[in-house]
Formats: structure tokens, sequence, C-alpha cells
């Protein structure tokens, strides 16, 4: 990516996500709240930067209203309390808000008109279905842009299963099952919880504090997983077990150029070496990472051979399972998701990208040997979207995912 300036991940944190509803967690928390709980996570994990340095906020949400609405970059900012001369702004990429709240600031930070800024994402599902109150325009449908169920995204993953017939159910559910596996994994090896940011909670029991996510299940089977009901289609292969729950949380980064880093003394995580985001067909909205990794890659010159490590949203099974056979890569392949997904972990829509972000740089640190690492994802009516990083810790020396 031609840039002006290197753009550097600097740090990443989230709440606990939880399961969206009245018996979830955060069904009394309100939304910017999730937000401003990380926000302030973040800078106090940061001391050495000087609040004014902020040069601008970024923060997504699919659906901007209530609690989540009022340019949440701006009010959340006011809220953690950065300086009233920090702007911010909301944006909205449905599943890739957060993704794309990075990508904006760190264009920004390369083009040279920022030297640091914060970026992330929340959804409070419980609070906010997805497209609750929007108002689709009519043409979308009566002129066949969009087929009606194309907005459904549960409906979207059935027809991968159909187009595509080696994308089993049981390879699905045996995904599903892997990545309820890993995250109880990374859990116990105490992998996650460092770039968790515990949340104050209140119930009918009283108050209480979230410090882990709702939605995990680790005493998953594929037996089990075979009596879940399909509920987008009779006799689907679509089910609870092998898609990822409908889920409340908050994520947020910081960013700078490696020259304000390392003028104020802030850690480098991670490097960015491109992005893309592509459009594909709504209908089969999950296929859109293929073509927006193959874009990223482009531009930097990389071949999917060079990527040593691999987070991929867990939107559904289905929608990994159809990248990795794209690009050859096995389904159980070690360098993708090792510590599991949003199957077991949640997938709060625009706040997920930093999610993915965090946990990448999180095995940067254990990885020297990994050069390059992709994040990537899915997104409603019909993207993908994709970041390539480079680990700041590579050494050459017996490399693997190296170029």
């Amino acid at each position: 990516m031609a840039q002006g300036a290197e753009v550097v991940f600097v740090d990443g944190v989230r709440t606990p996500f939880g399961r969206a509803g009245e018996k979830g967690q955060y069904w009394n928390t309100r939304a910017d709240d999730l937000i401003v709980k990380a926000m302030i996570g973040l800078l106090e994990r940061n001391p050495g930067l000087p609040k004014d340095r902020v040069d601008d906020v970024a923060i997504a949400a699919t659906t901007q209203t209530g609690d989540q609405g009022l340019t949440l970059g701006r009010t959340a900012a006011i809220l953690a309390g950065l300086p009233l001369s920090v702007p911010g702004y909301a944006i909205d990429r449905m599943c890739a808000g957060a993704m794309t709240s990075v990508t904006t600031i760190a264009g920004a930070i390369a083009f040279g008109a920022y030297d640091v800024g914060i970026a992330g994402g929340v959804e409070h599902m419980g609070r906010h279905p997805m497209g609750a109150g929007a108002d689709p325009n009519p043409r979308f449908l009566s002129e066949k842009l969009v087929s009606p169920d194309a907005l459904n995204m549960g409906t979207t993953a059935e027809r991968l299963h159909d187009r595509f017939p080696s994308l089993t159910k049981e390879r699905s559910d045996r995904f599903g099952m892997l990545s309820q596996q890993r995250v109880a994994a990374a859990y116990a090896a105490g992998k996650i919880q460092p770039d968790l940011i515990p949340v104050a909670i209140r119930s009918e029991a009283g108050w209480g504090l979230a410090t882990e996510d709702e939605g995990m299940r680790p005493d998953t089977t594929m037996e089990g997983l075979a009596t879940l009901k399909t509920p987008f289609r009779p006799h689907g292969r679509v089910t609870a077990g092998n898609a990822s729950p409908l889920t409340d949380g908050a994520t947020v980064s910081l960013l700078a150029s490696q020259d304000a880093a390392k003028e104020l003394g802030l850690s480098i995580k991670m490097k960015m070496v491109s992005f893309g985001f592509a459009g594909v067909a709504p209908e089969v909205m999950g296929i859109g990472p293929i073509p927006s990794t193959e874009k990223a890659l482009k531009k930097a010159d990389l071949s999917i051979g060079d990527i040593g490590a691999f987070e991929l949203n867990e939107a559904f099974a289905v929608q990994v399972l159809s990248f990795l056979d794209h690009f050859g890569i096995d389904d159980e392949d070690p360098r993708v998701n090792p510590w599991g997904g949003a199957i077991a972990i949640g997938h709060p829509l625009a706040g997920s990208g930093v999610r993915l972000m965090t946990q990448l740089a999180a095995q940067f640190a254990e990885q020297p040997d990994v050069r390059y690492g992709l994040t990537a994802m899915c997104v409603g009516l019909g993207q993908g979207g994709s970041v390539i990083w480079e680990n700041p810790h590579y050494r050459a020396a017996g490399s693997k995912g190296a170029k």
C-alpha cells in the first residue's frame, strides 16, 4: 500500500461479549456505556499517550439509533474523558464496522493528516437487532436488484451450502465444535483474558461484573450438533451450533504512525501492510472475504502462502469453509483461528473486526517465525473486508509464512 507513513496497531481491547436479549448479561447496560468502558480501559493501558494527541475517534455501529446513535465516536470520546478538542465520528459497514473504522483512521495516518487515532465498534443486538427500524428502498426488491431473502444472513449461508456441495453440514458442525474447543483451551491457557476489560453489570440479583464471554459451550459434541433445528430452512444445514450467536459487546484499538508511536513510547504490536474491501452478490454474502483478500494480497505483492496466521470471523462455519476451500487451506489448519472464533465467542456485528486484530496481535507476540497475518470477514449486503498485517517481532531464521 503506497503510503506516506507506516501505520501501526498499538493496542486493542474489548469488553467480554454477552448473549443478546433479556437473559444476557448486558440487558440492563447501555450500548454507549460498553464502548466508553472499552475506551477507558484502552487509555488506562496506555498511560504514556497524552490524551490531546488523539487526532480522531471512529466508532462503528450497525444500527445507529437510541443509545447507539448520536455520532458515537464523538459522544464516546467525551464520556471516556478525552479532551473536547478531540473530534469523533460514527461508521457503518454492518459486520465490518470496526474493521472500517481501523482502515479509515489508518488512511488518515498514512496520508499524514493524523498521528494517532482510536478506532472501534459496538453492537448491542439485544437492544438493537440488526436492521431494526431500517426502511430498505423498495426498488431493491421490486426491480430485483436484490433477492428478498438476501437480507437474511442465515439464508445467505444456506445458499453457500447449495452452491458448494462439498460444504456439508458435517463439516460445518465439526468446525463449530472445534471453535468451541479452541476457545475453551485458549481461556484455560489465559490467552484471551489479558485483552478483556471487565464491565459492571446490573440484574435482578444486583450488581455484578462481566469478566468473560457468555456464549461459550465447551461441551459441544457432534452428536448434539446433529440434533439442532435449522431455523432458516426446513432440513437445512445452518444451525445455532455452526453459526455465531446474537451478541452484545464493544471493541476498540489505538493506531498511530510508526514515528508517533516511537516518539510517545507506545508499543507496536502490528504493522499494517494493506487492506481491501470487495462486493459480491448479496445472496451469497459469505464469499465476500475471498475477493477482498485477493485484493489486499495484490496490493501487498503477496500470495496466500505468505500468510502465516489467519483470524477469520466465524459469522457462519460454512462461510469460513468456503474461504478455506478457495485458497486450498485445510479445515483444521493450525494457522486458522487457533484460539477459536465467533461461533463460541460471539459476533457483535460492528465490533468484531477489532477482536480479530487483537487476537492476531497476541499471536504475533508468541510467534516470531510468522511474518504476515490476515484478519478477514464477510459483510452483510454482499461484501468482504480483509486487512494484512506484519509482525514486528518477526525473525527470519526458520520462518514460516514469510516471503
